[in-house]
């Protein structure tokens, strides 16, 4: 894939540049070459990388302009399935919606979860709420609709769908996503105490297991964790808690889909 023929970079201010693009697998391929250029040392200096639904915006450019120039010849190539931290989300499938996803994808309602099991996702991006991810790998024919009126309470924990993406909800808070489960205990999802707040990071892998293959560690009242190295399998775990703690560290989409 060829940077010039997929990508429009232009000036966002004095030091910033915005990166446009096709879709959302040009967007997370070019997202990779920009974190790998910079742990390779060969990217220009750049302090921030917020990637979008179909945007990249480089943050604390000297020169914006001349890295519009760059990017335009970078070859990007496609990210490979196999390459991210693996987070393991455990899930109920308890959702209120169970049924009517079921009617969509033309199944059981008993089937739902292994369908959705069956696929491996990436964090597109981050938005709406603290540890909020927008999780893209279900195949079109199993995208669904918004709801046509959106809920004004969705409990922390919910896993949800809607177009071509799934994600949980870290928090209570108004949606509009498909409810087809639950995390049993959202918190590891947004830890504002943790080096990194946010357990779905742009980029970050993620499978979904029903709950009862997870083992939960710590006693009852100790905070959730999250164990693993980089290229390990995370297993998200904690003690059942409703609502999050708001903080930095989050980014914002640019789609038509984003919000919940």
């Amino acid at each position: 894939m060829s940077g010039a023929r997929s990508l429009t970079a232009r000036p966002a201010g004095r030091h910033a540049l915005l990166v446009e693009l096709a879709d959302a697998e040009h967007t997370a391929a070019f997202h990779a070459e920009v974190l790998r250029r910079r742990a390779a040392g060969t990217l220009p200096p750049v302090t921030e990388v917020v990637p979008g639904a179909r945007t990249v915006l480089l943050d604390g450019v000297p020169d914006p302009r001349a890295l519009a120039r760059a990017v335009a010849g970078w070859e990007v190539p496609p990210v490979a399935d196999d390459t991210g931290d693996v987070v393991e989300i455990p899930v109920c499938y308890d959702g209120p919606d169970l049924a009517e996803v079921a009617a969509l994808w033309g199944v059981a309602p008993d089937e739902v979860g292994a369908r959705h099991r069956a696929h491996t996702y990436r964090v597109a991006f981050c938005g709406f709420a603290p540890g909020f991810g927008y999780l893209t790998g279900l195949p079109p024919r199993l995208h669904v609709p918004r709801r046509s009126t959106p809920r004004t309470r969705v409990p922390a924990g919910a896993v949800a769908l809607a177009g071509p993406y799934s994600a949980v909800y870290p928090r209570a808070t108004p949606g509009g996503w498909q409810l087809i489960g639950t995390m049993p205990d959202p918190r590891p999802l947004w830890d504002p105490a943790r080096e990194r707040a946010a357990l779905l990071t742009p980029g970050t892998r993620v499978r979904f297991v029903t709950a009862d293959d997870v083992t939960t560690t710590g006693a009852p009242g100790d905070g959730a964790t999250a164990t693993g190295a980089p290229g390990d399998d995370v297993t998200a775990t904690g003690v059942p808690a409703e609502g999050a703690t708001t903080g930095d560290g989050n980014t914002a989409g640019t789609s038509p889909e984003a919000g919940a």
